[in-house]
């Protein structure tokens, strides 16, 4: 459904299973991921999940201003330490899906 008004945000979801025994540091290491990125100009919300029943298993839920301010993410350092970091906690690849805001307005996020 269109409400009228123009979509520009991207949020991205990018699902993560991590090894049983990197749990805890995954925890540390992506909260301080997105503290950090929390102070992006580009970022409107960094959330991080955990799957209740598979402790192993997260969603980052990255929403950000545009497409452009995703890429810049990527360039920060603080992204670059992290994703070294948690590589080898990794338990398979990370997945992310790409969506745009439909409700609420881009504004009440």
């Amino acid at each position: 459904m269109h409400y009228g008004f123009a979509m520009s945000l991207l949020i991205v979801h990018v699902q993560v299973c991590v090894k049983s025994e990197s749990v805890e540091a995954f925890k540390r290491a992506t909260s301080t991921n997105a503290h950090h990125s929390l102070q992006e100009r580009g970022i409107v919300r960094f959330d991080v999940v955990q799957q209740e029943g598979e402790p192993t298993r997260f969603v980052l839920v990255e929403v950000y201003r545009d497409a452009n301010a995703a890429a810049l993410h990527k360039e920060t350092s603080h992204y670059r330490v992290w994703r070294d970091l948690v590589a080898p906690m990794m338990a398979e690849p990370r997945r992310s899906l790409r969506y745009s805001n439909v409700a609420p307005e881009d504004g009440g996020w």
